[in-house]
C-alpha cells in the first residue's frame, strides 16, 4: 500500500507537468493552421509568380528563395546590426513618446479645462500622418537619426497621451476625496492613485503606438540612413535581390509580433481590474 501510493505521488508530478503541456500544444493548434493557410496561400503565389512570362523575374519572392536568404542573413551576421539600428530608433522614439505623452494624458485627462483647451489642436494633430512632418524633420533636425527619432515620437505620443487621459477620467472621483480627506497632497495622489489606477491604460497605449511606428520606422528608415531594416529593403530593391527583400519583410513581421506580445503581456500583468 505504501508502495503504491508512493508511486502515485511520485507521478503525480510527471502527470501534472503532461496535462500542462498537452494543454500548451492544445492552444497551439489554431495558430499553427492559420499559419499553415498563410504559407499556403504564399507558395501559391509565388507559383503563379513563377509561372507567369511577365513576373517571373519576381520569381524568388517564393517561400524557398525567401527563407534561404533569412537562413544566411541569420547565419552570416548581417541582419543583427540592421535590426539593432531599427530597434534603437524605435525604443528612442517611444521613450521620448512615452515621456510627452504620459504627462499631458495626465494633465488634460484630471483637469476638465486643459482637456478644452487642448482637444481641438491635438485632435488636429493626432490626424495628421507622422510621414507628413518628413520635410519638417530634414530641415529641423542636424542628422538623419534624429530626424527619424522625430517622426516615431508624432506616431507614438498621440495614442500614449489618449490612452493616459481616457484612464485618469475612469477614476472614481471618491479616491481623490478620500486621499485629499487623509490628507494626500499632489505628488502623493500621483504616486498612489493615478499612477497605479492608469498603468494598465498607459501599457494599452504604449502597444498601440509601438504598432504605429513600427509601421512608420520602414518608410521613415528610407530617409537618408545607410542602416536598420527601411534602409535593408530599399537596398535589396535597388539590387533586385528580392529574396533578401522578402526575407526582411518576414524579419520585420516577426519583430513586430514579438514587440506587440510583450506589450500584450505588460498591459495583462499591469491589469489590476482582472485580478
Amino acid at each position: 500500500m505504501n508502495i503504491a501510493t508512493s508511486a502515485v505521488a511520485q507521478g503525480g508530478p510527471f502527470l501534472s507537468a503532461l496535462k500542462l503541456f498537452g494543454s500548451y500544444l492544445s492552444g497551439l493548434k489554431y495558430p499553427a493552421i492559420g499559419i499553415t493557410g498563410l504559407l499556403a496561400l504564399w507558395w501559391l503565389g509565388g507559383k503563379m509568380i513563377e509561372n507567369s512570362p511577365d513576373l517571373v523575374a519576381f520569381a524568388s519572392f517564393a517561400p524557398g528563395p525567401t527563407f534561404d536568404a533569412l537562413i544566411y542573413l541569420v547565419s552570416s551576421g548581417e541582419i543583427w546590426t540592421t535590426i539593432i539600428a531599427s530597434l534603437k530608433r524605435i525604443l528612442a522614439g517611444l521613450f521620448w513618446g512615452i515621456v510627452i505623452g504620459v504627462p499631458f494624458g495626465i494633465l488634460i485627462g484630471y483637469m476638465d479645462t486643459a482637456l478644452k483647451i487642448t482637444n481641438v489642436p491635438f485632435q488636429f494633430l493626432r490626424m495628421i500622418s507622422p510621414l507628413a512632418w518628413m520635410p519638417i524633420a530634414v530641415l529641423a533636425f542636424e542628422t538623419w537619426d534624429s530626424a527619424i527619432v522625430f517622426l516615431i515620437v508624432m506616431a507614438t505620443v498621440w495614442p500614449i497621451m489618449f490612452s493616459t487621459a481616457h484612464g485618469v477620467r475612469r477614476i472614481d472621483p471618491n479616491w481623490f476625496k478620500v486621499a485629499r480627506n487623509l490628507g494626500a497632497d499632489g505628488i502623493q495622489m500621483l504616486r498612489r492613485i493615478i499612477l497605479p489606477a492608469v498603468m494598465s491604460d498607459v501599457m494599452a497605449g504604449i502597444r498601440l503606438a509601438v504598432g504605429v511606428a513600427w509601421v512608420v520606422l520602414v518608410p521613415a528608415e528610407y530617409l537618408g540612413v545607410t542602416s536598420g531594416l527601411g534602409y535593408a529593403i530599399n537596398d535589396a530593391r535597388d539590387t533586385l535581390a528580392y529574396d533578401v527583400l522578402a526575407a526582411i519583410v518576414v524579419v520585420i513581421g516577426l519583430i513586430g509580433y514579438c514587440l506587440d506580445s510583450v506589450c500584450g503581456a505588460l498591459v495583462k500583468r499591469t491589469n489590476w481590474h482582472a485580478e
